[in-house]
């Protein structure tokens, strides 16, 4: 859900889909960032014999804006390699995978990482840089968390990267929030359109044991802030950096007769775009969601109206009658959402949080924005990030565990209206709506060291 399937087209094309992304600084290395992209959305493990992969027509980018404009100054580009050792049989390895090198794994990608200064130059940072196979079974992957290990490259300058699949670390109820909204939780209070009443229950982890593909970067803080600032001044606007990714393909592909023979012409343009997680998927009408992932960030203003009067904050109130009734009222009066535009489009400027501010100025933009002068919490962090005292999470960039879903539901109910209006008292169920998960709910776990995300789930031993 966190951009899974968000829109009509890219839903047609997985390999392209970039279902969320991440930036945080790093708790294990301190001085650098941890950039992940996650891409192939609901990979089910057992999907044999033709395993999930990486696009090779696919040109995968994650975006650096350090000066606020909302395009991007720096970009990391991928670009992955297909091959097949073993054109005569149908399986994807031919015995026991136990390194990256095995004689018995058929099909294998690699990939290269190139740094785009925009308006400056480019350097490959690494080339034919192996990734890991899929998790198939004891049999064909018995060591996986070794050969995952082995597919985590050092690209010099403290720089790491991984590419490859992991076990998906976001959590949410799809099967609740896509029935008319009947958050199990509070199942019981749903006006339900006159159908039998639901009972309330715990909610249901619909992304739990399933895999995505991830491209996970980790490079030094001075290499995407603004003239390589690196300081310890939360308030410094270098402090704050923009991210997101983005997948890209040929204008034109030209059909041949011989399959896998196709012929792409052209420049690449963009097909998927993510930011901040539930962006499209939630805010942007789905006439216009196929517009919104063609264009950068810095267009953004065009889409301004749906966070300034989101959809789902006029719903609430009539999915749930009188349990949202400031919210209501505040939706009565067509009152521009301030807060959600801050926290969005243009980060939350200081003086409105204390000690705290990720703001980018004036462009609206949808990208994640990260604080690089505010340390990793490694010590209890807290999932609701912002909103629960922790300063190092969502929306301060985006770290893995962090439960989104909580919080923008919690926003767009009103709890964080208070911030730009003092007299606003929020509803007491906005500070406690939630799809009722947690990052326990995720059976993988998460990883104390890059790339974080878990292990992936096997095709044999996952039900």
């Amino acid at each position: 859900m966190s951009s899974h399937r968000e829109a009509p087209e890219i839903s047609k094309d997985p390999v392209a889909d970039s279902t969320d992304v991440y930036a945080f600084v790093s708790p294990d290395e301190p001085n650098t960032v941890t950039l992940i992209a996650n891409y192939l959305p609901l990979q089910g493990p057992a999907g044999g014999p033709n395993f999930y992969e990486f696009g090779d027509d696919v040109l995968y980018e994650i975006h650096i804006d350090n000066n606020g404009d909302g395009r991007a100054e720096i970009s990391y580009q991928f670009r992955f390699t297909t091959t097949v050792s073993n054109t005569e049989t149908f399986l994807y390895n031919t015995g026991p995978i136990e390194s990256l090198g095995s004689a018995n794994w058929n099909r294998r990608q690699t990939y290269s990482v190139t740094r785009v200064e925009h308006g400056g130059r480019s350097a490959e940072l690494g080339c034919d840089l192996s990734c890991p196979p899929c998790n198939i079974g004891p049999l064909s992957t018995p060591d996986y968390p070794a050969l995952a290990q082995a597919a985590v490259h050092t690209l010099g300058s403290g720089r790491h990267v991984f590419a490859g699949q992991r076990a998906e670390g976001f959590y949410v109820d799809l099967g609740a929030i896509f029935d008319l909204g009947d958050l199990r939780p509070f199942a019981n209070l749903h006006a339900t359109f006159g159908l039998p009443g639901i009972a309330k229950g715990p909610g249901v982890n619909s992304t739990a044991q399933v895999n995505v593909h991830s491209i996970a970067l980790q490079v030094p803080i001075t290499e995407l802030t603004r003239d390589g600032w690196k300081g310890t001044d939360v308030a410094d606007p270098r402090a704050v950096i923009g991210v997101w990714t983005t997948a890209s393909r040929r204008k034109a592909v030209i059909r041949q007769d011989e399959p896998g023979r196709d012929l792409e012409y052209g420049e690449y343009t963009q097909v998927s775009r993510l930011g901040n997680p539930l962006f499209n998927e939630v805010l942007v009408p789905m006439a216009r969601k196929d517009a919104w992932n063609a264009m950068p960030p810095a267009d953004d203003k065009a889409f301004a109206q749906y966070v300034a009067h989101p959809e789902l904050a006029a719903l609430l109130p009539d999915l749930y009658p009188g349990v949202f009734p400031n919210l209501a009222a505040l939706n009565a009066k067509g009152t521009a959402r301030a807060d959600l535009e801050a926290i969005l489009l243009t980060g939350i400027p200081s003086g409105i949080v204390p000690g705290f501010q990720n703001n980018t100025g004036d462009v609206q933009a949808d990208m994640l924005r990260l604080n690089v002068a505010i340390p990793p919490t490694t010590k209890n962090p807290n999932p609701l990030g912002l909103i629960g005292g922790d300063a190092a999470g969502f929306p301060n960039g985006r770290r893995v565990p962090d439960d989104v879903v909580t919080i923008e539901l919690r926003a767009i109910a009103g709890v964080t209206y208070p911030l730009i209006d003092k007299s606003y008292t929020p509803d007491e169920a906005a500070g406690v709506v939630t799809d009722g998960l947690t990052a326990a709910d995720v059976p993988s776990g998460y990883l104390a060291n890059f790339p974080y995300l878990g292990v992936p789930y096997s095709g044999y031993t996952t039900a």
